[in-house]
């Protein structure tokens, strides 16, 4: 299977920023709360604000939250379509014209500690597109992006790196 060549707008977006958007709504304790309850997560730190001052200089969000404060929601006033994270990620299986995808590796990095009251904004970069592979699942190609996270300061809270597969399912032979 015979996979089209990187078009040059696609490699002239590595290292771009690309949707930089701010979250919906400001680091707040109910989300905490709630996300601690479901996963019952009773550490001190995220319930008790005397601990979190001790420690942390005030109450925090899990790190494990980042992403959560900007993931849109599927609706809001004003929007005309639904809101899809990760926009590029979906922007290049249609440029490359790989129809499916998988996510095959994913880290965070922490920075500074996400607060109540902050407003997180994100970006994306595109790092790198593979040459051509085969694999189980397919002939496509690999690449990284990753999600910048900045506070309302512009410090630096965290980077998620997503490693995705876009490719094309074998032909299936008669």
């Amino acid at each position: 299977m015979q996979l089209m060549e990187v078009p040059e707008a696609v490699t002239a977006l590595i290292g771009q920023e690309q949707y930089e958007e701010e979250g919906g709504f400001p680091v707040e304790h109910g989300y905490i709360w709630t996300t601690c309850a479901s996963v019952e997560n009773g550490n001190p730190l995220f319930w008790d604000d005397d601990v979190a001052a001790e420690i942390t200089d005030g109450p925090i969000a899990p790190p494990t939250m980042l992403s959560v404060w900007f993931r849109p929601h599927h609706w809001s006033p004003g929007r005309t379509e639904p809101a899809v994270p990760l926009q590029a990620h979906f922007d290049l299986k249609e440029l490359l014209d790989l129809p499916e995808a998988i996510i095959s590796e994913n880290t965070i990095t922490f920075h500074d500690p996400v607060r109540i009251g902050d407003r997180i904004r994100s970006r994306q970069v595109l790092k790198s597109i593979s040459d051509p592979k085969t694999t189980k699942l397919g002939t496509g190609r690999f690449w990284v992006l990753e999600v910048e996270y900045l506070n309302q300061d512009d410090q630096l809270v965290g980077v998620e790196s997503y490693t995705a597969f876009g490719y094309r399912r074998p032909e299936d032979v008669a």
